[in-house]
Formats: structure tokens, C-alpha cells, sequence
């Protein structure tokens, strides 16, 4: 199944960032193995108008070419709701689209966004005519202040960006998907392992958005593949049904003349 990220379908459910990797050439060749068709990047970090970006800027823009893909410019570093909407508008001039990752840092120890600076951006920039995929905690109202602001796509954390402590607060995430049955849900922040992105898939998310997993393992080629995979089994694990636990064993082995679970 293919995901929608406002209007736009996609084949995979994976997006990746494009920061952090050991130089541009593993990054492309990561981002390849990903199968992910959208690329996140930061303009104050790789402003392709410098110097320092433009070899950064020229492999994105070959990424993009070959996987008819999706840049998703980012507001990381902001920390007001006037400097994150400055910001969207510099990136839109520049990358020419109107999508944007949304973060509005509050807290500087664990880089936690700024839920009301955060809300009060993203309402200034859907009256703009942006496309905002917001990053938020895994906290059920603010998620739906962000829906009902017209945020069609919402992105709780798993956990602080660049821990890698994986989904620390399941019950959470699992609340906001109930909740939020029609909202694109896209785990972003604090993956740090494959089985963590299958997880959060299993659990009817849409997508997950990570950089650090990949770019920071000891192979970030093969690990871009091991998450491609991971998503997929999670995606399909939750189209199958996972089946219902229980309190109680039950024998796998049917008991004589009952040989299908199901006969009557």
C-alpha cells in the first residue's frame, strides 16, 4: 500500500534525513538503499547558496531525480514561532515546494518542540498555503489542536531526537493512532533500531521519519536496507491482524479429530 502525504503517493513509508552521514557519497548511496522517495534537509545547515552545501545540494538533487522524489525542507533550529515561519519561506523560495517539516524547539537538554509556539506557527503557515507536517511530543491534544489547524499529516516523537532510545511511551502512540483514525500519523525522532520503526508500524502508524539510526550505524547503507525491510513487515503485520494476547497458554498443537482451529 502506498502512502499519502498530502495528496502526493508514495511508494514507501520511510523518510529520511540527510544530515550527520561521513561524507555526501554514503549519504546518497543510504538514501538510495532506504527505498525512501522523501528527503528532509535543513537550510540553515545545508544552504545550498554556500559553498559548504552545494555538494550536499547536488547529490540531494540526484537523489530526488532517481527516486521521483520529495524534498522536505525542515525548520530545525528554530525556537520561535516568527523565526520557524522566516525560515519556511526562505526554504520554499529556495526548494520550491510548499512542504515543510514544522519544529519549533522549546527546551535545549532534550530538544522537546514548543507546543504553543509550534501551534501558533503552523496556523500562520497553513494560511500561507504551506503543506506542514508539524513535530511534536506524543502528546494526544496537542496532536489534535495540530489536526483541527488543518496539519493532514501529524508527527509525534518516540522519543528525543538523536537518543535512539527507541518508542518510549507506546500507550501514547497507540492513543493518538485511535484517536486520530484519518490524520497521516509519521513517527519522527528517537528511532534507534529497525525493530523500533516494524513496532510502530504494527501499530497502524503511516510511515516513520528518521536520520540519525541510519546515518550514525557503523554501516549506514545496510542499515538504510534494514529499515526499508522492517517497515515493510511491520505495514504487513498490521494488514494481517496481529492476533489478540492473552492471559492464559493455550495448546498450538489441536486436540484429536480437531485438526483446523476454525472447523466447526
Amino acid at each position: 500500500m502506498s502512502l499519502t502525504i498530502y495528496g502526493e503517493q508514495l511508494s514507501s513509508r520511510l523518510l529520511i534525513g540527510s544530515a550527520l552521514y561521513p561524507s555526501p557519497q554514503v549519504m546518497k548511496q543510504a538514501i538510495l538503499a532506504s527505498e525512501s522517495q522523501v528527503v528532509t534537509l535543513s537550510l540553515k545547515r545545508q544552504n545550498p547558496n554556500e559553498q559548504a552545501g552545494q555538494q550536499i545540494w547536488q547529490y540531494l538533487q540526484e537523489i530526488v531525480s532517481q527516486t521521483n522524489g520529495y524534498l522536505l525542507p525542515n525548520t530545525a533550529g528554530c525556537k520561535t514561532a516568527k523565526e520557524a515561519v522566516t525560515l519556511a519561506k526562505m526554504s520554499r523560495e529556495i526548494f520550491q515546494t510548499n512542504w515543510i517539516k514544522l519544529e519549533v524547539i522549546g527546551d535545549d537538554y532534550n530538544l522537546q518542540p514548543d507546543p504553543i509556539e509550534l501551534l501558533s506557527a503552523a496556523e500562520q503557515l497553513i494560511n500561507d498555503g504551506f503543506k506542514v507536517l508539524p513535530y511534536c511530543t506524543d502528546d494526544l491534544v496537542l496532536c489534535q489542536r495540530l489536526y483541527d489547524l488543518g496539519c493532514q499529516v501529524i508527527m509525534p516523537w518516540a522519543s528525543p531526537i538523536g537518543t535512539g532510545k527507541g518508542l518510549m511511551n507506546p500507550y501514547n502512540l497507540e492513543t493518538i493512532r485511535l484517536r486520530l483514525p484519518e490524520a497521516t500519523l509519521i513517527l519522527d525522532a528517537g528511532i534507534g533500531k529497525p525493530s523500533d520503526a516494524c513496532l510502530a508500524m504494527e501499530m497502524g502508524y503511516d510511515g516513520v521519519l528518521l536520520n540519525s539510526a541510519v546515518a550514525l550505524a557503523d554501516n549506514p547503507v545496510m542499515m538504510a536496507k534494514a529499515f526499508a525491510q522492517a517497515l515493510k513487515a511491520g505495514e504487513q503485520g498490521y494488514v494481517a491482524g496481529v492476533m489478540e494476547q492473552r492471559q492464559t497458554a493455550h495448546p498450538s498443537t489441536p486436540i484429536l479429530d480437531t485438526p483446523f482451529w476454525h472447523q466447526n
